[in-house]
């Protein structure tokens, strides 16, 4: 093994030695501290950005973008090829299934004007498949990565013009938690994927040369020993249209504050175990929020590792997701993680996904789902409202 390498799992060793006291610190933490040391943090990233000059909802290509795309999509599709074999595929990002689940979403009925767009245009309510996931890439036991979770939300029975053409009833709305992105824009994240390939990430973050310090800071403050997939805010971390020349990022955000005990020792399936234990027993539900952006520097397009601050635009509430209470089978839960995909580009066009991350991500995202999905046998399959 080289000295990356070891250098790379010392740290990782740390921050598993960290995620065992964690439970007993994170929620002082996080009343006292998490706030400063993000604006901190949020201080430096902005200090050095200079203003791009661009208008509300205005983006600009990153030099070289499409094919920055197209070789981080090989790049994933090289570790999903090395890593597992046909019929036993993951996803090279959000991989461990903890639950997809039953859900319905329904929109508000007093929005102001501007926040009727897309979705959000009349009160309805949309039938649902909501996927709880770890960070990956692999899917070792939780209390191993379990840091930052992801949310997959996947409306039905949507109508209208669709930006993907391989599902024509669908909306999606995906999101991490944590509000930014691990890197910046897609330049940085081939770096970083060629460095996941290599065993190397932690390097990606202290490399003299292109190094990511506030990056990994941002990823710390958020990143802890979660309790339950259904205790997490998930963030957009990336902008999306509200209707023509208006941008929004949004969030999923819990009622009720709950805050489940971590099991000791944690059983490695432990927040499967606890997704499924807790729709046992009654009805969850999310608040979706947007955040409207009102100032093209300070909330920018282009930068993932930027915070929206709220006090330039608060979050306003637009619609609640309801997982009902069911019963979560887990061959079934995984047979439907399988044939689903999760893309942020099945959206109408008043939701477009806007950014240099999110455009990539239409590449990458359709390219690595149907790598997963062919070496699975388990061919995409656009869900209706009757399942």
């Amino acid at each position: 093994m080289n000295a990356g390498r070891r250098l790379n799992d010392a740290v990782l060793g740390c921050v598993l030695l960290e995620r065992r006291i964690d439970p007993y610190l994170r929620p002082l933490f996080d009343r006292t501290l998490l706030r400063p040391l993000q604006a901190a943090v949020q201080w430096c990233v902005n200090v050095r950005r200079r203003d791009e000059r661009l208008g509300l909802a205005e983006e600009r290509t990153v030099p070289g973008e499409a094919a920055v795309a197209e070789a981080i999509a090989q790049q994933m599709a090289r570790f999903v090829r090395r890593q597992y074999r046909p019929g036993e595929a993951q996803r090279a990002g959000n991989t461990k299934t903890y639950g997809v689940v039953h859900a319905d979403f329904t929109v508000r009925d007093d929005l102001p004007a501007r926040l009727r767009h897309g979705v959000f245009r009349t009160p309805a309510t949309y039938r649902a498949w909501v996927r709880f996931a770890g960070p990956g890439p692999l899917a070792p036991p939780d209390i191993k990565d379990n840091g930052i979770l992801s949310i997959g939300v996947k409306l039905l029975g949507v109508g209208g013009e669709k930006l993907l053409d391989d599902e024509r009833w669908t909306q999606d709305f995906t999101g991490i938690s944590a509000p930014t992105f691990t890197t910046p824009d897609v330049v940085e994240n081939l770096r970083l994927q060629r460095h996941v390939f290599a065993g190397t990430q932690v390097l990606y973050f202290l490399d003299p040369a292109h190094p990511h310090l506030c990056d990994m800071i941002m990823q710390g403050l958020y990143a802890k020993t979660q309790t339950s997939p259904l205790e997490a805010r998930y963030w957009s971390c990336a902008p999306y249209l509200l209707g023509a020349g208006q941008a929004m990022q949004y969030s999923f955000v819990p009622r009720g504050g709950t805050r489940s005990r971590v099991p000791w020792p944690p059983p490695d399936n432990y927040l499967r175990q606890a997704l499924a234990t807790a729709l046992r027993q009654r009805d969850v539900h999310f608040d979706f929020l947007v955040q409207v952006q009102t100032d093209a520097h300070r909330m920018p397009v282009e930068n993932a590792s930027v915070v929206w601050p709220e006090r330039l635009s608060p979050f306003v509430p637009v619609a609640t997701l309801r997982l009902f209470r069911q019963e979560c089978d887990p061959a079934d839960q995984f047979a439907r993680a399988d044939r689903l995909s999760f893309n942020p580009w099945h959206a109408v066009p008043e939701h477009r996904p806007l950014g240099n991350q999110n455009r990539a991500r239409r590449t990458i995202y359709l390219q690595l789902a149907r790598l997963r999905q062919t070496m699975n046998g388990t061919p995409h399959q656009e869900p209706g409202e009757e399942e």
